[in-house]
């Protein structure tokens, strides 16, 4: 890890990125006066397994922690083994359904390793990453302790004031059951343990947690022995939006991922070079690890030249790489650039086909294509780019229709030698809309 060049809560604050904080003058006093030689101060994010990957919504978390690393102090990752017994009520308007043990436990080992890609964890490193799963204390807890040990400290009267409570408890349909009104005293008891056995001292959050974060460090003052001086804070970001109103994260395919099996890293470029106008700049700032005078300088580009859309190409660029590294990275600009210039005879069938996922497609015979093959004109009236041989000529007689990204004469015919990969041929009109003919 290389030696802290920044102030972490003053690049938060530059970065729109400090929601809340707790004696934000002696957190800063706190994280000043670290010993980088053992690894600075500690801070930790939760993350709840609860599916065998990550969204693209808690990757804030994640950068924040990695924030944290590169102002020279460690970042601790909790892994949500026992609280993903009882789910987060947060911003739910209904109760999640239970996970069976065996269910938690591979989401937690299948999502460890997407913080290895943006933590670093290698020995070498003085504030090097942990990561710690809550149900290695959680789990010995006796129901009899929390009552009287933990829950002794919370007063019912303030729990329900919590916004996540409180619009449960006015949803008559709904309600909320004690197993997930009790998920604050966990969350505030993690804190509680952090502190007292790992030396954590910040504890971070999205917006939405800032009454959790609270909680868990009046739990720790109130344990606290008298004349002890070390204190708890807490710090929390603002919840991402889109300027239209949408919710981020979300794509007309569902959810964005941060795991390859779930989201491509074709559709997770994609997602990013796709970003508004309006949103590139803070999602440079919130996501990115580039300087603030370096996304000074893209918003001036852009701001000069919109349609060159370099801000979205940046912030494509980086997050991919970060994520799934510079060989997809490199994957996806070439699929963008195929599928802007038509040049795509090149690509990978895996980058072709996810490049293409969303074209119409259709299946033909393959016997079609023996000998001198079929004429172009006969399968682009079979396709969603002619209702008919009549238009299909008039497409071709317009030089309109491109083959594999080339140019078709008006009697092309198509034959085995046409196919990419020996299974399909790309057919384009004009220079947007695709039809993707699958030869069987």
């Amino acid at each position: 890890m290389p030696t802290p060049t920044i102030d972490f809560l003053s690049d938060l604050r530059r970065r729109g990125l400090l929601q809340q904080c707790t004696d934000e003058p002696a957190l800063a006093e706190h994280l000043r006066t670290a010993d980088p030689a053992r690894g600075g101060r500690r801070g930790y994010v939760g993350f709840d397994p609860t599916a065998d990957s990550l969204t693209i919504g808690n990757l804030v978390g994640i950068i924040q922690l990695a924030r944290l690393q590169r102002a020279g102090h460690t970042p601790v990752v909790i892994m949500g083994g026992g609280t993903g017994f009882i789910g987060d009520p947060s911003g739910k308007s209904a109760e999640r359904m239970l996970m069976t043990p065996e269910t938690i436990a591979a989401n937690v080992q299948s999502i460890r390793g997407i913080f290895e890609r943006v933590i670093d964890f290698s020995p070498s490193a003085t504030n090097r990453g942990q990561m710690l799963d809550n149900y290695d204390w959680l789990g010995r807890l006796s129901y009899i302790h929390v009552l009287r040990d933990v829950g002794k400290h919370f007063s019912v009267n303030m729990m329900i004031q919590k916004e996540s409570v409180k619009e449960r408890l006015h949803n008559r349909d709904q309600g909320i059951s004690y197993t997930e009104f009790s998920y604050m005293i966990l969350q505030a008891y993690d804190y509680l343990h952090l502190f007292e056995k790992h030396g954590v001292t910040l504890q971070m959050g999205g917006s939405d947690q800032f009454g959790n974060i609270v909680c868990g460090m009046d739990l720790i003052r109130r344990g606290r022995a008298e004349g002890d001086s070390h204190q708890p804070f807490g710090l929390t970001w603002p919840l991402v939006t889109k300027a239209d109103g949408g919710k981020f994260g979300k794509t007309e395919s569902g959810a964005v991922w941060l795991s390859a099996h779930r989201t491509s890293p074709y559709a997770f470029y994609q997602f990013w070079l796709n970003a508004a106008d309006a949103d590139v700049i803070r999602f440079l700032k919130v996501f990115t690890f580039l300087t603030v005078e370096e996304i000074d300088a893209l918003e001036a580009a852009h701001a000069a030249d919109p349609g060159k859309r370099e801000a979205q190409r940046a912030l494509a660029r980086h997050m991919t790489e970060l994520l799934h590294g510079p060989t997809e990275r490199e994957h996806a600009e070439a699929a963008a650039r195929a599928l802007f210039t038509g040049d795509i005879a090149h690509l990978p069938l895996a980058t072709l086909e996810e490049a293409l996922a969303s074209a119409p497609s259709s299946e033909h015979p393959r016997s079609q294509l023996e000998g001198t093959g079929v004429a172009l004109i006969d399968v682009l009236a079979q396709t969603t780019l002619a209702k008919s041989r009549s238009e299909a000529r008039t497409l071709l007689s317009q030089n309109s229709i491109s083959v594999n990204g080339h140019k078709a004469a008006a009697d092309a015919r198509l034959t085995t030698a046409t196919l990419l990969h020996g299974k399909i041929i790309a057919l384009r009109r004009g220079n947007k809309a695709w039809h993707i003919t699958r030869w069987v």
